[in-house]
Order: C-alpha cells, then sequence, then structure tokens
C-alpha cells in the first residue's frame, strides 16, 4: 500500500495553488537596534503586508485580530511592536540623558507584555522564536505548571516579556496580583495565540479570566492592547471583541495574506483496512523515502500504536524506524521539548501525535501530513494541513476518511470541506454557570463595584446579588462585594469544564496521581470497573468516591476495554425559538437533562466485541442546559411502534454525527437524546443538547442550521451503501444504549418528513 498504488484509494483530490509573496513596508517606529538585531539573528529583512499592517495597528493602539494562514509570520506581526515596547533599548527611554536612562532601563521595565497560548508546548516555541529575534540580552522567560519556584520569581521581577498559558494567569497571576503590581502596572501588550481554540466552555472560561486580567491591570494603571492571532477561523474580530470583552468597532481584523506558499496536495483516501494500520504504514512509507511527516490521530491511544506499528514496518530499516516518535499529552515536559528540538533538527523524521503538535509549534516545515480521520471540523483540518509546506516547498496531505457519518458525507460532498469557510468560533462569557464562580475569584482580587459591569457585562449585578444573598459574597456598607472565606475562589474553578476542581485518579499501589477526570463526568469514566488508560498503561477502578473526588484504580490488563450504558432524559424548562421543519416543528429553549449511568459494557480489546454487561447504581445527575428538538409528526401506517423507536433513535445519532459540519464542537460538547412519544411534546421527538450547564452555544447553532443540518443527515442515510445501517450513516460508537434499537429506513422516513419529502420505506 504504497503512494505509488493510491489511486484506487483516493476519493478526491484538492490542488491548493502555490501563493506569491505580497511584501511590506517596515513602519517607521521601529527601533533600528530590533531591526538589525531580527535581520542579524533571525535572517528577516522585509515584512510580508500582513505583518506590517497588525504591527501599524497595535503600535497605534487598537485592539488587532491577524488571522492569516499557518506559517505566515504571524508572530512576526505582534513581536514588532511588542519588542519596540519591552526590550529596553535607548528609544523605549525615549530621549532622556544616559544616566537616567540607564537608572531606568536597569532594574525596572520601561513597558511589559504577555502571551497567553492554549498549551505549553506553543509557549516554549515561542520563546524559542523570541530569543532567536530578540537584541541580545532581552528579558522573556516562558512560565507555566511544570515551571520551577525560582523561574517563576524571575519571570516576574525581570522578564519584560512573560509566555504562559490563561490556567496560570488564571491559578496564579491573578490571584497573586500585588507580587506581580510591577509587571502589571506597565503591562502594554497582551498576545493571544491560536485564538480560534477558546471556543465553548474553555473559551467562555478564558473569556472571564481576560476580563479579570484587564480589571486587575488598570487597577495598576495599565490598559493593555490585545493581539489575536488565529491561522484558521471565520468574523476574526466578533470572536476577539466575545473574547477580550470589548465592543467589536474596538477591534481591527487583519486577514490578507502576504506570504508565499507552496502547491499542496490535499487528498481524501478511503481505507480498505483500519485507519489506525493505513495510518501506520503510510507513516512508514514516507518516513523511508526521506519525507518528514506528521500523522495526527484522534487519540492517545492511536497515536502510541500508529507510532509502534510504523516502527514495526520498518525493522528491516532500523535507522528509519528509531525516526518515529509518538507525541501526545500527558508526557513529561522534558519528553516533550526532547520530541520537539528533534523535530527541529530532523533527526525525527516522523511522528504519530494528538492535536497537540496541531498548534502553532514552528517544526521548520513538514513534507506531508497525515489525519487518521477528519479532526471534525473545517478549522482544525486546516490548522493540521498548515503543517506542510511550511518552507514554502511543496507538500502532500493525505486524509484518511473513518467510517462515520461526517467523514462519509464529505467524502461524498468534498465541496462542503474544501469550499465552505471555516466554521464560526462559539463561547459564551456571560453564561451564568460559569461567569458567577469568575466574579468570586475577581471579588477576592478586588471588592467588586458597580462599575465592573464594563469588564463583566450587564447579567453581572444580578449573579453578584444571587452570590451574596446566598453568603458566598458579602457586602460593605458602600456596596462592594467582597470574598470573606479563607480558601481561594479560584481553587473552585476548572478553566476546562463547569464542574469545579477535577477529579484525581489515584494509582492504589503507589498512592500517586495518575491524571484528572471532570466531576461532571466522572461517573462515566471511572465508575467500579472502568478500565483506565494512562500513558500506554490500563487501570481497573475500584472505586469511586464523588465526594472525596478521588478515584482509587490500579494496574490491570484485562484484554477489554468498557464502555458506560447512560439512561437519559429530557425535560423542557421553556421554549424561546420555534421554526418549521417540513412537517414538523423546531424549537430552541431550556431543558433540564437527567441522566445516570445504569452500567456498563465490556468489549473485546481487540475486536470491540460485547463480552457482557454489568449493572450499576450510581446517583443522578440534573443539568439545566440550551437544547434544540425537532417534533416530527408520524402516521400510524407508516411504521409499527416497534420501528418508529428504532427509527427516532437512528435519525437522532445522524443527527448529531453531522452537527459538526455546522459548529465547531467535539463530541464531547454536544449530546443527543430521543424517545417515542415525549412527556412534553406527546410525540416523536429528538434533543441536541449542549453538554454542559447553562449551554455552551452549539445547540443553538444546530436550530440556525434547521433544514441544512437535516438535508446532510438525510442525505448521509439516503447514500450509505449499507442495508440496516453502520458508522457510516446511524451506528454511534458513543451510545449510551449500545446501538439499540437503530431503524435506518425508518430514520430515512423521519428525516424526510422534515424536509417536507417523504421517502418510500423498505
Amino acid at each position: 500500500m504504497g503512494l505509488q498504488c493510491r489511486a484506487d484509494r483516493v476519493r478526491y483530490r484538492h490542488l491548493v495553488p502555490a501563493r506569491a509573496a505580497r511584501p511590506g513596508d517596515w513602519p517607521d517606529w521601529v527601533p533600528t537596534a530590533v531591526r538589525e538585531a531580527i535581520a542579524r539573528r533571525g535572517g528577516i529583512d522585509g515584512l510580508w503586508r500582513h505583518q506590517a499592517e497588525a504591527a501599524d495597528s497595535l503600535f497605534l493602539g487598537r485592539h488587532t485580530a491577524l488571522a492569516t494562514g499557518t506559517a505566515s509570520g504571524k508572530s512576526l506581526g505582534y513581536l514588532l511592536p511588542v519588542l519596540t515596547a519591552t526590550y529596553g533599548g535607548p528609544e523605549a527611554a525615549g530621549g532622556l540623558a544616559a544616566p537616567d536612562r540607564d537608572r531606568l532601563l536597569r532594574p525596572r521595565r520601561p513597558h511589559t507584555a504577555l502571551y497567553l497560548a492554549p498549551t505549553k508546548a506553543l509557549a516554549h516555541d515561542q520563546l524559542r522564536t523570541g530569543a532567536e529575534l530578540g537584541p541580545a540580552g532581552w528579558p522573556i522567560a516562558a512560565i507555566d505548571g511544570d515551571s520551577e519556584p525560582q523561574q517563576r520569581d524571575w519571570a516576574r521581577d525581570f522578564a519584560s516579556y512573560v509566555l504562559t498559558n490563561p490556567d496560570l494567569v488564571h491559578a496564579s497571576i491573578l490571584p497573586g496580583h500585588e507580587r506581580w503590581s510591577s509587571f502589571l502596572s506597565s503591562l502594554r501588550y497582551v498576545v493571544i495565540d491560536e485564538a480560534h481554540r477558546y471556543r465553548g466552555v474553555f473559551g467562555s472560561q478564558v473569556g472571564c479570566v481576560l476580563r479579570r486580567l484587564r480589571r486587575v491591570a488598570e487597577r495598576y494603571g495599565a490598559r493593555p492592547v490585545f493581539a489575536l492571532a488565529s491561522a484558521t477561523g471565520s468574523d476574526i474580530g466578533r470572536l476577539a471583541a466575545e473574547l477580550v470583552g470589548v465592543d467589536a468597532v474596538e477591534v481591527a481584523p487583519v486577514t490578507d495574506d502576504g506570504s508565499p506558499h507552496g502547491l499542496v496536495r490535499m487528498e481524501l483516501w478511503q481505507p480498505e483496512r483500519s485507519v489506525e494500520s493505513e495510518t501506520a504504514a503510510l507513516l512508514a512509507e514516507l518516513v523511508a523515502e526521506g519525507r518528514q511527516t506528521i500523522a495526527f490521530t484522534p487519540s492517545r491511544r492511536m497515536a502510541e500504536l500508529v507510532a509502534l506499528r510504523a516502527r514495526e514496518r520498518l525493522e528491516d530499516h532500523p535507522a528509519a524506524a528509531g525516526r518515529i516518535e509518538p507525541y501526545r499529552g500527558g508526557y513529561l515536559a522534558s519528553d516533550r521539548r526532547a520530541v520537539e528540538r528533534a523535530l527541529l533538527d530532523r533527526s525525527i523524521m516522523g511522528v504519530a501525535a494528538t492535536n497537540a503538535l496541531e498548534l502553532g509549534i514552528d517544526i521548520a516545515g513538514m513534507d506531508a501530513v497525515i489525519m487518521a480521520g477528519l479532526p471534525g471540523s473545517r478549522a482544525a483540518m486546516w490548522q493540521q494541513a498548515g503543517r506542510a509546506g511550511r518552507r514554502g516547498g511543496d507538500a502532500d496531505v493525505i486524509i484518511m476518511m473513518r467510517q462515520n457519518p461526517l467523514d462519509q458525507y464529505l467524502a461524498d460532498h468534498p465541496d462542503e470541506l474544501f469550499a465552505a469557510p471555516p466554521e464560526p468560533v462559539v463561547l459564551d462569557a456571560q453564561n451564568p454557570y460559569i461567569l458567577a464562580p469568575q466574579l468570586t475569584a475577581a471579588a477576592q482580587e478586588f471588592p467588586l463595584t458597580a462599575r465592573d459591569t464594563a469588564y463583566f457585562g450587564p447579567t453581572a449585578p444580578a449573579l453578584i446579588k444571587g452570590l451574596c444573598d446566598h453568603g458566598v459574597l458579602r457586602r460593605r456598607p458602600d456596596g462592594a462585594a467582597y470574598w470573606t472565606r479563607a480558601e481561594r475562589a479560584v481553587d473552585g474553578i476548572d478553566l476546562r469544564s463547569i464542574g469545579g476542581r477535577p477529579l484525581e485518579i489515584v494509582d492504589e499501589s503507589t498512592g500517586r496521581v495518575l491524571g484528572h477526570a471532570d466531576r461532571a463526568s466522572a461517573d462515566a469514566t471511572v465508575h467500579p470497573g472502568a478500565v483506565y488508560l494512562h500513558q500506554g498503561e490500563t487501570y481497573l477502578c475500584q472505586e469511586l468516591d464523588l465526594e472525596e473526588g478521588e478515584a482509587i484504580v490500579r494496574p490491570a490488563r484485562p484484554g477489554y476495554y468498557t464502555q458506560a450504558q447512560v439512561s437519559q432524559q429530557v425535560q423542557i424548562v421553556d421554549e424561546r425559538e420555534t421554526a418549521r421543519s417540513g412537517s414538523g416543528r423546531l424549537r430552541l429553549g431550556r431543558v433540564d437533562v437527567i441522566s445516570r449511568v445504569i452500567g456498563f459494557l465490556r468489549r473485546d480489546e481487540a475486536t470491540g466485541a460485547v463480552w457482557d454487561s454489568t449493572p450499576l447504581d450510581l446517583p443522578e445527575r440534573r443539568m439545566r442546559t440550551a437544547a434544540c428538538w425537532w417534533t416530527m409528526p408520524v402516521d400510524d401506517h407508516d411504521l409499527s411502534a416497534a420501528q418508529l423507536g428504532g427509527a427516532v433513535h437512528a435519525a437522532e445519532h445522524a443527527l448529531v454525527g453531522l452537527l459538526p459540519l455546522f459548529a465547531r464542537c467535539d463530541r464531547g460538547d454536544v449530546a443527543g437524546v430521543s424517545a417515542v412519544a415525549h412527556a412534553d411534546t406527546g410525540g416523536p421527538t429528538v434533543f441536541l443538547h449542549d453538554a454542559h450547564p447553562g449551554g455552551s452555544g452549539f445547540a443553538r447553532l444546530a436550530f440556525l442550521a434547521g433544514q441544512e443540518l437535516v438535508a446532510a443527515a438525510a442525505d448521509r442515510v439516503d447514500h450509505c451503501p449499507c442495508q440496516a445501517g453502520c458508522p457510516a450513516c446511524v451506528v454511534s460508537a458513543q451510545c449510551g444504549r449500545g446501538n439499540t434499537p437503530l431503524d435506518k429506513a425508518g430514520a430515512a422516513l423521519l428525516l424526510g418528513r422534515l424536509l417536507d419529502r417523504t421517502p418510500e420505506l423498505t
């Protein structure tokens, strides 16, 4: 199965043409020392047009959102004003005499800047870029949860440019703002890299953190300018405004890419065997040909297995086999850095990676990219494809099409993938389940007053009143609300979820904490009897203690994996919008989702076949969130009672499976529930609901997509060649009911009714 024999595997070929350069002028405000350092140390003697435009906008004090292609040099666009303000040269002190200038520049900093990345690896990569481009002695530092205390202290007291992540700002810098007062009082710029990653719950949480950062900085006399960078995403100006908490008119979007790029050949590949095995085979072949390649995988487990199997295929070429490595979250920082350095110097020629390497780590150009299945959205696809051809040469991108509704629909309709714009990024910093805890953190930093509506929005006063009524905050006589408890408010907030502090997973044989689980989903992932995978090792869960916040596991290799069985029902709270959908109705509103893990399946590790089912007795969970739902009128002669249950269930799977076409969501962001005769609607109903309390915006996108989403689901069901349903149309690997019952033909009829067309039932 080589590249030379791939014609029968390729479903569609798309060419991204080469792009000519559009140069820009150096701004006249860039200090000579900075320009000379960039030319001498970085080998850069000219700018692209978008770099100069973004740099000028930031220097003039306007929030700026830069959205151009991967490897288009966005870093230099924001580094020019950052360097000018922070490097500490004579220009930064203006026209002061030498003695005064020296006194101000050492040890005081003229200005400071903060860089935020969604991953540790990206922050460290930007540290390397800054060290290469900046003048000698420019005081910059990268700090995160892996940093030693002395590294954090040096960054706080001496660095002019600090590179970190939103988690550390939330949990360390803002709660300890008194210690950071010197840095914060001179904060000139805040850079938010890979801005499109801040979506859903994570984006909403980070939006609140940025509002807290603005509030604290302005208390110390600074009004920082925000620079946002993204290689993908539509309507970047709107995203920037929502994330930072400013009006859209205050943001300048820069989207015209002026950098050159080589030809990229993109192919949709239909595997004959498993995606995993064909990805490994192709990775091995490309490495053997001397082509540096990344294979992106959807899971940590697959990253490990693809790297292992690619090495095995190169046993007759040991030198090449030793140049393939896995890369994923969960590794020690030193191990991650070692792989990144080896990619830079090309001592590693192949890597099987999760999306930890999707972001802007400059790996000096890749000859090819393999995707083990579409990553779930057009935006993520273009982000991963952007790793190819970074040095300006031609490159290949091969996308393995998995047997699921989304991949197979797009294989049938490639224009939907390549011609449509990236999906909008959705976040809601006004979500009360997110904003209320963030307000407690802000109150601990400084007491909240009426002025803080400018940062936290119009819903803040009512939320603050509620927090005071419940004794979480207290009012002073002057009306200010403040935090009175001994513990830190931030310790109850997990930026990656809404469930509070994550639950710890503890190895009973060593007492070591292996990892963490979101409390809201812990009973489905680390329930008693669950198989837990960590760094290639398997463990059996012995005990789940939700009150103490821990799950106890022990090492084991049982030969199976587990899948939770979940019972769910939905109660409609209110209806806010409605629309016609064929002969049915589509509605948007609030619902209560009532769920309980009732058992789990044991599935064979190799084949996925079900061994048996084990019942569980775990507590019920109730969550209020946003949902859209379709009601479907069905005549008695259309479907029998037995068929109707399977038809509604299969239609639900098809709609959920195609939703990423219209909303940039992951499988954990939205869930589906179906009922033959729902108590509130009185008939067959399919719900799509946000999987987080309060909602995260995806249900509304599903409502707005409406007929387009139904049409896509109906098309996939109609055109799938299987007889009774398969993973490419209505079978879901995440189904809590074990895909029972399902009726593909009945689903086609119901979806047709929602489009005003009725296919014949076969």
